[in-house]
């Protein structure tokens, strides 16, 4: 795979240089703003005084020698392009956001089944098989052992397909039946919970938005602080980096339901996850902020993503009969802060990327961002919706803006 060269740079020359590999699928917003906040950032000094600058490249699915030498220090991928990025990772060192070993294996089954060793409150689930099979079970007692209503959904989860909720032994054999041949679990549903939350985490920060999977696309993530109580909020955010660190993962979100203080986590290994402006929206800016940090920092630090796992470390904890759950909780945050190095994080952005902020801040207020914003809901709404979203999003976007000025 040979990524383009990149343009000739103008300005001060780096002492280093470095280019991050992004493999896209059609998206467009996110990765022109993120190219641009680059090209905004400029020179960065580490450690060692030498100063480094990271040029984004717009890579492409292309034949290649598994002895090339990798052009790219660090890789996002929204492909799941599995052969180059494990080659990637094996032979070169590059740093992958998320590890292409554990997301290809470990589908939502895998990511449930460890989630229950942990301790968390995942609902009571039972795999079944498909409906063509040689042996004959009996799905009802399957089912009347969690109790309806209940969730039937595939075993490795995605984007929402073939997933049914079921209050009836008829609604669940139409279900089973339509499910063909794929693996499916029966969950037990979380009744009268108070709210959906989705915490996005990128490296080591988290933004925990309210989140409604009932709404179209553009009116799913509610803008409202202070929706959780802190203790539910605070576990929110545990559960989503605990994820993540066991997993291997620096970009990924997780969805919980919550009632009162108790969190469950019902979906939890999107480490592909929708960052678009017309998604996001007031929450763009942050995604953006983290996204060019962590990147960077990664980068400039030297730091390599990992390979191997360490799971003994958190089933220890798990294990624990003297510890509570709340102790337990401590622990795997400690783990997982442990593993995104959060201090000597917080330590290089507050010291060589103290003006991010800043540089976001005047991006979004730009008519370089406007021109994005105008671009982007023209691409994705009929001409006659384009004057409606341009306000609503716009008037979001405005919010963000005033929010950080006070």
């Amino acid at each position: 795979m040979e990524p383009p060269v990149p343009a000739k740079k103008e300005g001060v020359v780096a002492d280093v240089e470095h280019t991050v590999g992004m493999l896209l699928g059609a998206e467009e917003d996110w990765p022109r703003a993120y190219e641009a906040l680059l090209r905004r950032l400029g020179l960065v000094t580490g450690a060692d005084g030498r100063t480094h600058r990271t040029l984004p490249v717009r890579m492409t699915v292309e034949p290649f020698n598994l002895r090339d030498r990798a052009r790219h220090g660090l890789v996002i991928d929204r492909l799941s392009h599995w052969y180059y990025l494990k080659k990637l990772a094996l032979m070169d060192d590059v740093h992958l956001l998320n590890s292409p070993f554990t997301l290809e294996s470990m589908e939502k089954h895998a990511a449930c089944c460890v989630l229950m060793r942990l301790g968390l409150r995942i609902p009571e689930t039972v795999l079944v098989p498909g409906k063509p099979r040689d042996r004959s079970f009996d799905l009802d007692a399957a089912a009347a052992a969690i109790g309806y209503p209940l969730w039937v959904k595939p075993y490795d989860g995605g984007s929402w397909s073939g997933v049914s909720k079921v209050r009836t032994p008829a609604e669940l054999h139409a279900a089973h039946a339509a499910s063909g041949e794929r693996l499916m679990h029966l969950q037990a549903s979380v009744e009268d919970y108070d709210v959906v939350a989705r915490a996005l985490t990128i490296g080591p920060e988290t933004m925990v938005m309210r989140f409604r999977p009932e709404q179209p696309e553009h009116a799913r993530y509610q803008v409202e602080h202070d929706f959780l109580s802190a203790a539910a909020g605070e576990e929110v955010v545990t559960v989503s980096r605990l994820v993540n660190a066991f997993f291997r993962w620096e970009f990924n979100s997780c969805e919980s339901l919550v009632r009162g203080d108790d969190v469950f986590p019902i979906d939890h290994a999107n480490a592909c996850p929708d960052v678009s402006l017309t998604s996001l929206h007031y929450y763009f800016p942050w995604a953006m902020t983290a996204l060019l940090r962590w990147t960077v920092f990664c980068l400039v630090t030297g730091r390599r993503g990992r390979l191997d796992m360490d799971p003994s470390a958190y089933f220890a904890i798990a294990d624990d009969p003297d510890r509570s759950y709340a102790e337990k909780l401590r622990d795997y945050r400690r783990l997982a802060d442990g593993y995104f190095e959060i201090e000597k994080y917080r330590e290089f952005c507050a010291k060589e990327l103290k003006n991010a902020d800043a540089i976001v801040y005047d991006w979004v207020c730009s008519e370089e961002f406007r021109s994005l914003l105008r671009e982007t809901v023209r691409a994705r709404y009929p001409v006659h919706e384009h004057e409606k979203f341009l306000a609503h999003f716009g008037g979001l976007i405005d919010a963000w803006v005033s929010d950080q000025s006070r």
